[in-house]
């Protein structure tokens, strides 16, 4: 996901309009071309009606709002991407395996209060569910924490699928800590994680992850495994504003057996040199299975890689980088980018929006690249003058 940060302009002010396209082009004709040809880049065939299918049923969710002409502009100022568009695709990499293909939608992005949104969103889930054969159970379990009566925060729910080639699609939930707001975020995740059975991690994940109070360490969204997962997990993310490589490295150690120095390493590689990232915060995501239920089974830095790089084509070179450093094949990065645009990755940043590199104590290093589908607009590359706003300092 792209995991803007809540401060940040949405706004698309200093931005300038994607590639011309036939007026009567709609976001879900966009969508779906793209997504059409990013899975076959990363190797699913017969994507649109084969084993892709259900990514499109994803876009599905999106009802009404897949049939607005692009022109028309979002249909809401829409917090999954910077220029608004409602939905984000990623690649999952793995050293010697196949390059999994992931979406994430919010079926409520029509809505005109966050009020609606979340209703929107939990009756396409449920839809879905019905389709797909899962159970909305763990959502239904913490609903009342999350969708108040007057809902406050960014966004109210986004849903998000895997597709993997050699296992059924997982389905992922994501909601809004700050639902009932901000000042009440981390009492919102405490419960929340008692009620699926993590009581006992809170009280780490609170002091060592969020030591310098909600203003710094910011809790961004909880989450929810839903569907064919082998191992389903509960996950907390945490924006860290104005933070270095040296402090992320002390929060990966949440994971029991991290390495020292490893998420550091990978900060500064995607990032593009040492010091505190102070613009766009680093975003730590915190997994908890049953396979421990007082520690993470998994730590992922996210970096956001458009906020520290002068365009796409420095973007794209560091996340090649540090693919080929995790023993990791780079090559479905050039086919997936001419899946997504026809444009020149020097003519813009943000089309790569975050690269992160997932670490779990049962499964091997993850790394994965984060598309925007430019639906909406797409951000000039820096000048020179500019290169240094974003630099990582």
């Amino acid at each position: 996901m792209a995991l803007s940060n809540p401060r940040l302009p949405h706004s698309a002010a200093g931005k300038t309009a994607p590639a011309e396209a036939p007026a009567a082009v709609t976001l879900g004709e966009h969508l779906r071309d793209q997504l059409r040809r990013l899975c076959g880049a990363a190797g699913f065939a017969d994507s649109g009606r084969g084993s892709g299918r259900p990514l499109f049923d994803l876009l599905d969710l999106l009802g009404a709002a897949a049939g607005r002409p692009l022109r028309a502009g979002p249909p809401s100022p829409s917090f999954v991407c910077d220029d608004h568009s409602p939905a984000e695709f990623s690649l999952a990499f793995t050293a010697g395996g196949p390059v999994a293909v992931r979406l994430l939608v919010e079926p409520g992005c029509a809505a005109g209060t966050l009020e609606e949104n979340g209703r929107l969103g939990r009756r396409a889930l449920e839809a879905l569910a019905a389709r797909r054969g899962f159970s909305t159970q763990p959502v239904d379990r913490v609903a009342d924490l999350f969708f108040p009566p007057v809902m406050r925060g960014s966004f109210a729910l986004w849903c998000a699928m895997d597709l993997r080639h050699d296992l059924p699609p997982g389905v992922k939930v994501y909601v809004d800590p700050r639902a009932r707001g901000r000042e009440r975020s981390a009492e919102v995740v405490e419960e929340a994680l008692r009620r699926c059975g993590f009581g006992g991690a809170w009280p780490a994940l609170r002091d060592r992850a969020m030591p310098r109070g909600p203003d710094r360490d910011e809790i961004l969204f909880f989450a929810l495994d839903l569907g064919g997962w082998d191992t389903p997990r509960v996950k907390v993310y945490v924006a860290h504003h104005d933070f270095s490589a040296a402090e992320m490295d002390e929060v990966s150690h949440l994971l029991p057996g991290e390495p020292a120095g490893r998420a550091g390493e990978f900060c500064r590689a995607v990032g593009g040199g040492p010091g505190r990232f102070g613009h766009r915060p680093l975003v730590s995501c915190l997994s908890y299975t049953e396979r421990d239920r007082e520690h993470p089974s998994a730590h992922t830095v996210h970096v956001p890689v458009r906020d520290y790089a002068r365009d796409d084509g420095v973007a794209r070179d560091r996340a090649v980088a540090v693919l080929r450093h995790h023993g990791m094949d780079p090559r479905v990065i050039g086919p997936a980018w001419d899946a997504m645009t026809s444009r020149h990755p020097c003519d813009g940043v943000g089309l790569i929006a975050y690269v992160s590199l997932v670490r779990s104590t049962w499964q091997p290093p993850r790394v994965n690249v984060y598309f925007s589908p430019e639906a909406y607009a797409v951000r000039p590359a820096r000048t020179a003058e500019r290169a240094g706003e974003g630099r990582a300092r």
